[in-house]
């Protein structure tokens, strides 16, 4: 076997597993406009992660500082559940920045007293994509199997709070339970994401993919199509970047993102110019 193939074949295949389920809930995160949810979610489940060790002295990827991390993410899932259906003066956007920014507060002042804790900032900021074992792909395919399906049962709840929340709302009270259902799956995915990949890949994952899907196509399925080939581009192009030039391989693969939906909005943006220029739909 190759040694490229040897360092680089687990790496590769967390972010395949990762942007695929990343990229979908990408596209309800841009019906939702709550761009920032997932630094908010990861950040809000780092300060579990660091009481854990501070309180019980464990490490980062232990199930105590899982568990931890989970119990915050529940907990910030029903806060955005709740706040969305009673407050309308300040949008959720602005809410998440606050949010984010309490809980980047108390990761600090955690960070300040714990030991070590300097290492649970850059393990957070950078993730651990080199080191991927089998045992996280097992781990990670298993959890974002189980979220897939929860979210493929939930799927027209879903949709209908991400295409119109406040029609859904006037309707029927119960969206509020399934808007807080797809934040704590989010939550649960962005977790377990966050401590492979790290927050940068993660952000890249969520978002990127999915505004070029929306920028091409408005079917779902195409859209879903797109991101897993815009997804695997960017992860292969990243990960070799990286081999040979000795970068990280988080922020190499959000470079090469960045860089394709540059490319796709300037097409965009071409035909588009075209298409009225000749009378035509534009792209």
């Amino acid at each position: 076997m190759l040694p490229i193939i040897q360092i680089l074949g687990v790496p590769f295949l967390a972010c395949i597993l990762m942007s695929s389920i990343l990229g979908y809930l990408g596209i309800h995160v841009l019906k939702r406009e709550v761009i920032f949810i997932d630094i908010s979610l990861a950040q809000i489940a780092a300060v579990g992660s660091i009481a854990a060790h501070l309180a019980f002295e464990v490490h980062g990827d232990s199930p105590v500082a899982y568990l931890c991390s989970f119990g915050c993410v529940l907990l910030a899932a029903v806060f955005y559940a709740v706040i969305r259906s009673t407050v309308f003066q300040i949008s959720l956007e602005a809410i998440i920045g606050i949010s984010y920014a309490i809980a980047a507060a108390a990761a600090l002042f955690l960070v300040g007293i714990a030991p070590g804790g300097h290492i649970h900032v850059q393990n957070i900021l950078s993730g651990s994509l080199l080191w991927t074992s089998w045992k996280d792909i097992a781990v990670i395919l298993l959890t974002f199997s189980a979220v897939g399906f929860c979210f493929y049962l939930i799927r027209k709840p879903l949709t209908n709070a991400s295409n119109g929340y406040q029609q859904a709302l006037n309707k029927c009270r119960e969206i509020i339970f399934w808007d807080f259902i797809f934040y704590l799956l989010l939550g649960i995915v962005i977790m377990l994401s966050v401590q492979i990949g790290g927050v940068v890949v993660v952000f890249a994952y969520l978002i990127i993919p999915a505004t070029i899907s929306v920028i091409i196509s408005s079917r779902l399925v195409v859209q879903l199509m797109i991101i897993w080939v815009a997804a695997t581009v960017a992860s292969i192009a990243g990960l070799l970047f990286s081999y040979y030039l000795d970068f990280s391989i988080g922020p190499s693969i959000a470079l090469f993102l960045g860089g394709e939906l540059i490319l796709i909005a300037i097409i965009a943006r071409f035909c588009g110019e075209r298409g009225l220029m000749e009378g035509e739909p534009q792209f």
